[in-house]
């Protein structure tokens, strides 16, 4: 009789291990999903911020190309389309800069699931080295 009620207790036992084991599963699978829609939004923003980069470098290529056309002519006309195609060509740039830091991923993918992976391994070793003694 001793038997089966050890048998009884380590099945239970092996069950509530299994269930702690898928809802620490499930709650690093909801982390991955989270961190993944982040980086999601993070390179929809990178990508809406190149193209307005690109819509700028577009329009100031157009108006270097009106500067060149207009090299003869009034003075101030000349001067006002160079401005212009400075200005339009220098926020191309700015723009293209923000977007490359935008896109940049300052400490890598997934770092909290990576975390809490290490956090669970850590935990994990010393209650190991708890029940060795």
């Amino acid at each position: 009789m001793s038997e089966l009620g050890k048998n009884v207790g380590l099945f239970a036992s092996l069950r509530r291990l299994l269930g702690t084991v898928l809802e620490i599963a499930q709650v690093r699978l909801d982390l991955l999903r989270t961190e993944v829609e982040l980086e999601k939004r993070r390179l929809f923003d990178g990508l809406l911020w190149g193209l307005a980069a690109l819509l700028m470098l577009g329009v100031g290529v157009v108006l270097l190309c009106g500067f060149i056309i207009l090299l003869f002519g009034e003075g101030y006309r000349l001067a006002a389309v160079g401005v212009l195609a400075l200005l339009f060509l220098a926020a191309g740039a700015w723009l293209i800069r923000a977007a490359r830091r935008r896109l940049q991923s300052p400490n890598g993918m997934f770092e909290a699931s990576l975390a809490e992976l290490q956090r669970d391994r850590a935990g994990l070793q010393t209650s190991g080295s708890h029940e060795q003694r």
